[in-house]
């Protein structure tokens, strides 16, 4: 798996990790530095640590499943993605407060955006992939598209939120496409 592929991942992966910072967003009226940074920090660290988590995971079982490694690939991403595409046609919007930033709401949003990040991990076991790499880089770009979230939400509101997790899903299932696609075309 190369670098443009990493990248592709860690975009979709933030993808929910941004439309949470959008909500974010709305629930100031003009967010601090600190506000705009903080989402960044949580979000951009759970999204590394989970995939970390996975692939040590993935290692310990990665030689019994060899041969099914592609597929399972296929199906993980498929799913993740799938899952996000069909919240992405929720009308369901989350309800918006005052508190928001408080250290135990974040752990919470952290970790439950970052889910999605721990079965990407498996996957890149599977894989020749350079784990610390690829951490890092998705850890940059979800701190980027958070912070990025959070001043989308308060400046345009949740208009772009049901779009940027449909992007984020369809990027995750072309991704397990390809994979599948080069692990049948070189068989």
């Amino acid at each position: 798996m190369g670098l443009i592929e990493i990248i592709l991942i860690a975009i979709g992966l933030s993808m929910d990790a941004f439309a949470v910072s959008v909500t974010l967003g709305l629930s100031v009226k003009k967010p601090k530095i600190k506000e705009i940074i903080i989402p960044g920090i949580y979000f951009g660290f759970f999204q590394a640590l989970m995939p970390l988590i996975g692939y040590f995971t993935g290692i310990s079982f990665v030689g019994k499943i060899q041969n099914l490694a592609h597929w399972l690939a296929f199906v993980l991403l498929g799913l993740i993605g799938g899952k996000m595409i069909v919240e992405s046609f929720s009308k369901k919007e989350k309800q918006v407060n005052e508190n928001q930033f408080q250290f135990m709401k974040m752990l919470l949003l952290a970790v439950a955006t970052s889910i999605d990040a721990l079965a990407v991990g498996v996957t890149f076991s599977f894989f020749d992939v350079k784990i610390f790499n690829a951490i890092i880089i998705i850890g940059l770009i979800t701190f980027g598209i958070s912070i990025g979230g959070v001043k989308v939400g308060n400046l345009f509101g949740m208009k772009y939120r049901s779009k940027a997790e449909f992007f984020g899903g369809a990027v995750l299932i072309l991704l397990g496409l390809k994979i599948l696609i080069e692990h049948l075309i070189n068989t």
